[in-house]
């Protein structure tokens, strides 16, 4: 698996999740938890995770949406 997006942006990784979803990439959002146990002080970013096949194309459509 390779990251497509580190961010502490929560709505951010939402609309990539659903991007990527409508191009039938499966997505899983690694160090969701431990984000969330640092006091939501935004020092563990939250990474957006995929396959390797689909590496590339997702992070086209990732890059599409700034």
């Amino acid at each position: 698996m390779r990251a497509v997006l580190t961010t502490n942006d929560v709505v951010l990784i939402s609309l990539a999740r659903s991007v990527l979803a409508d191009a039938g990439i499966e997505t899983l959002v690694f160090d969701e938890h431990m984000a969330s146990m640092d006091g939501s002080i935004g020092a563990i970013p939250r990474r957006l995770m995929v396959v390797d096949d689909d590496h590339a194309a997702a992070l086209r459509l990732v890059r599409a949406l700034d």
